[in-house]
C-alpha cells in the first residue's frame, strides 16, 4: 500500500468544469447529499476547497455557511486546509469535496478537520473511486497528467480506516455515476452504486470517555454465624474464670 503522505504537490481544479463531466459529477454529489442536509443543525457549515464551494446546500439547517480556500477569490476565508484559523471544537459541519483526493497529506487535513469540529459534527467527504471507469483510465499513461487522474484515488475501506482511528462512525456511504457521462438520473447511474465514480461518506464525529468509570465493588457482609460463634467462645471463657 502506498503511503497516505508525499512528497508531490497537487493543484484542485478551480471549479468542477474543469473536470472532464465534472458538472455530471456535482449533481451526481448533491443528489446524494440531498437528503442529509435537513439532518445538520448548528451554526457553522465550513466548504473546503474549490469544489465545496460549488456544492448546493440550500437544505441545510445551519445558517452561517462559508468557504475555505487558500488561493480562491470566491472564498469568504483565504487559509490553508493543513492550518484552519478557527478554534477547537468551533465549527458543526464540514463539507471535504475532493479535498484528500489533491492533498499529498490526507492524515493531517482530516486531523485538522477533526480539531475544529465540534463533539457530535457532521463530516462530509467525496472522491474518486478506484474501482470504476475512471479508475481504469487513471493506469493509462497518457492521461495520468490530466485531470482527474492526476488525482488521487483512495479506496473507501481505506477512508473509513482513517475515520475509525478519530472516533467517527460512518453512517452512509454510496458510489454514484457509474458512466461519467451520462446523467445522473439514468436508472443506471442511480442502481449500479458499487462501481460508481463518484465516492460520498456521511460520517459523525464521537466522543468517548477517556478514563472508564470504575466499578462499585460491594463490601462482603460478616456472616452471622461466624459472629455468634465468637459471641459463644467468649462466654466460655467468661463461665471458666468463674
Amino acid at each position: 500500500m502506498k503511503p497516505a503522505r508525499i512528497e508531490k504537490q497537487f493543484q484542485m481544479p478551480v471549479s468542477w468544469s474543469d473536470i472532464p463531466f465534472g458538472e455530471q459529477y456535482r449533481q451526481a454529489l448533491e443528489n446524494q447529499l440531498r437528503p442529509w442536509w435537513p439532518k445538520m443543525f448548528g451554526f457553522h457549515l465550513l466548504k473546503l476547497g474549490h469544489l465545496s464551494a460549488e456544492i448546493q446546500t440550500k437544505e441545510c439547517m445551519i445558517a452561517h455557511q462559508f468557504n475555505v480556500s487558500n488561493n480562491d477569490p470566491r472564498a469568504q476565508v483565504i487559509a490553508s486546509a493543513s492550518a484552519l484559523p478557527f478554534a477547537d471544537r468551533s465549527i458543526d459541519a464540514c463539507l471535504m469535496s475532493h479535498c484528500l483526493a489533491y492533498s499529498h497529506d490526507p492524515h493531517w487535513i482530516l486531523r485538522e478537520v477533526d480539531r475544529v469540529l465540534m463533539d457530535d459534527g457532521w463530516l462530509v467527504i467525496s472522491g474518486f473511486n478506484p474501482f470504476s471507469l475512471v479508475g481504469v483510465a487513471k493506469l493509462i499513461p497518457v492521461l495520468r497528467k490530466k485531470q482527474p487522474y492526476c488525482s488521487r484515488f483512495f479506496p473507501s475501506l481505506r477512508v473509513f480506516d482513517w475515520l475509525g482511528l478519530l472516533n467517527y462512525e460512518v453512517l452512509y456511504h454510496h458510489n454514484c455515476q457509474v458512466i461519467p457521462w451520462m446523467s445522473p438520473e439514468r436508472r443506471l447511474n442511480k442502481n449500479l452504486g458499487g462501481v460508481g465514480v463518484i465516492s460520498t461518506i456521511v460520517a459523525r464525529k464521537r466522543t468517548y470517555p477517556l478514563t472508564p468509570t470504575p466499578l462499585k465493588f460491594k463490601q462482603p457482609k460478616m456472616k452471622i454465624g461466624s459472629a455468634l460463634g465468637a459471641a459463644k467462645e467468649i462466654s466460655k471463657r467468661s463461665d471458666f474464670i468463674k
